[in-house]
């Protein structure tokens, strides 16, 4: 059985559903790092209801708060490390791979296009409305984690055991990929 499993790729891919399905079947908690992250937006007095906060106007306000106030980031990292080392859950993080050893390290591969229209079927947004908001997200976010912690996000790819291309894939067919590839790996 593996102690955690983090799940990390580009916005908007699938994270949320591949970390809860790996949880149903390998009987672990399920953690997202943008919940932990949201808790400390709203002792900021932002509202953050909904799975989908991230991609409002108030979510985009708060990301680009962070670029100027890495605190936010390395709080909720240091959390997470503490939560990984716990042991028996699966956590999905943008950074958590970087940030540690051991455990099972999974890649959600995918275009700007794929989570676009993820995000356009699950918020009821247009698609190019989807494609900005993914974008703008992701070059942030990059941005962000190289200044903060020095690596390549999305291009480094070397610290993970599995990267799965999701294009293409319903999420019932990257999720059986993933089980099948933890089971390979534990």
């Amino acid at each position: 059985m593996p102690k955690s499993i983090i799940i990390s790729g580009p916005p908007a891919i699938g994270k949320t559903t591949i970390s809860r399905g790996l949880a149903k079947e390998f009987g672990l908690k399920s953690l997202s790092g943008g919940d932990v992250l949201k808790e400390l937006a709203e002792e900021q007095g932002f509202k953050t209801q909904g799975d989908d906060w991230w991609d409002t106007k108030d979510g985009m306000k708060f990301l680009s708060q962070r670029k100027d106030n890495y605190e936010f980031d390395n709080k909720v990292d240091e959390k997470l490390k503490k939560i990984f080392l716990e042991g028996n859950v699966v956590i999905t993080s943008y950074t958590l791979p970087w940030l540690v050893k051991g455990g099972i390290k999974i890649w959600l591969a995918g275009s700007h296009e794929n989570s676009a229209k993820r995000m356009q079927s699950r918020d009821n947004m247009s698609f190019q409305e989807a494609f900005d908001i993914v974008k703008r997200r992701y070059d942030e976010n990059k941005i962000l984690y190289k200044k903060l912690y020095g690596f390549d996000f999305g291009d480094d790819l070397k610290v993970f055991d599995v990267v799965i291309n999701t294009d293409g894939l319903d999420a019932q067919t990257v999720l059986n990929t993933a089980i099948q590839k933890v089971r390979e790996l534990i």
